[in-house]
């Protein structure tokens, strides 16, 4: 039989998505029994909405749950180091929304600190799931897209004046940044995800949509690794919404689903360049399974890694390469100059990446 992991999550925002997507399709292996959230109101309202006992106003409250297994940390993202600090030195497994935390030194930490923590961690990033992008990773790693050219990243949503009413957006302090900390960082971690580590970074930012501290549109381009190009654009002033992810290699090109927030779904537009590369595909995914999309499939091989069928499907490291990016994106446009990976300690943002008198 198997075994069932209790859960608290923490914050009512994207939390729900969490409990809708993640727990309620997963109940059989993951349980919320408590749901913690200063407002007095969403904390019950959640809670009332799928029959959770334990509502929660103290974090610290938590700690103390000798029948809590894990800490589901859905707060604005200033909170998150402190919480995923105090949740694994507390001994419980913890999963944390991105961003994870506010620099590469607070990553380093955490790393660090799972050696010998009893509990696992696992940031969330749930884009690189569903159908579309695990077909599209699975023709990669099999070795039929051959060598990696080219790829592009186009985040362009859409944010005006009504999203920055909530207190927490929109500055420096609080959300940490802006379209590369909150929106773009999914897209940019599916294309590392598939197209690998990259080498450097030549980018720039800039705050010309809405009122704000933090940039609301960004470009860049990128060497991998691999020899590969690449570039990324986000705005959050576009007139409709789309996630569009090219990637060209030797023998196949692939594009993304264009759905905004969910762009690991089919149909990606998988595109053999003959028939015999064609007839190879079709091989490889002639007993495919379903993989449903976002919270649902990454919750579940959470479940898995905690019970050691599989590894854990999103790590620290998979953060920190993340959180690198949007480090030498800072420092690139800051500075003018080109930024080589790895972003270590010594490189002049490596404790912050927040602009001199937000710090």
């Amino acid at each position: 039989m198997s075994r069932v992991y209790t859960v608290a999550v923490v914050g009512g925002g994207i939390g729900k998505s969490h409990i809708v997507e993640g727990y309620e399709t997963n109940k059989d292996r993951l349980k919320v029994i408590a749901i913690c959230d200063l407002d007095p109101i969403r904390r019950n309202a959640l809670a009332d909405e799928f029959g959770i006992e334990r509502r929660v106003e103290n974090f610290d409250d938590l700690l103390k749950m000798d029948d809590l297994d894990i800490i589901d940390v859905c707060t604005p993202p200033m909170v998150h180091y402190p919480m995923v600090v105090a949740a694994l030195k507390a001994g419980k497994h913890v999963v944390c929304e991105k961003p994870l935390v506010g620099s590469l030194a607070e990553v380093d930490e955490i790393i660090e600190l799972e050696k010998t923590s009893r509990g696992k961690l696992m940031p969330v990033f749930q884009y690189r799931y569903g159908n579309g992008i695990e077909q599209v990773k699975r023709i990669i790693e099999a070795g039929i897209a051959g060598k990696p050219y080219v790829g592009t990243v186009e985040t362009l949503w859409r944010r005006g004046p009504d999203y920055y009413t909530v207190p927490w957006r929109g500055k420096w302090k609080t959300e940490l940044g802006g379209v590369l900390m909150t929106h773009a960082i999914h897209p940019h971690d599916i294309f590392t995800y598939l197209m690998g580590e990259p080498k450097s970074l030549f980018g720039r930012v800039a705050t010309r949509v809405n009122a704000i501290e933090v940039e609301d549109c960004i470009s860049a381009s990128l060497e991998m690794e691999s020899g590969a190009l690449a570039s990324f654009t986000a705005t959050l002033g576009s007139a409709d919404e789309i996630s569009r992810i090219r990637l060209a290699f030797e023998h196949v090109t692939f594009e993304s689903d264009h759905e905004a927030y969910n762009p690991g779904k089919l149909p990606w537009k998988i595109l053999p360049r003959n028939d015999a590369t064609k007839a190879k595909i079709e091989a490889l995914l002639a007993d495919w399974q379903d993989v449903p999309s976002r919270f649902q499939t990454q919750m579940r091989r959470f479940w898995d890694a905690l019970e050691g069928l599989g590894p854990m499907p999103v790590t620290s490291r998979d953060s920190r390469r993340a959180l690198e990016i949007v480090t030498a994106f800072y420092h690139s446009s800051e500075t003018h100059e080109e930024v080589s990976f790895p972003v270590t300690e010594g490189h002049p943002k490596y404790r912050s990446w927040l602009p001199e008198g937000f710090r």
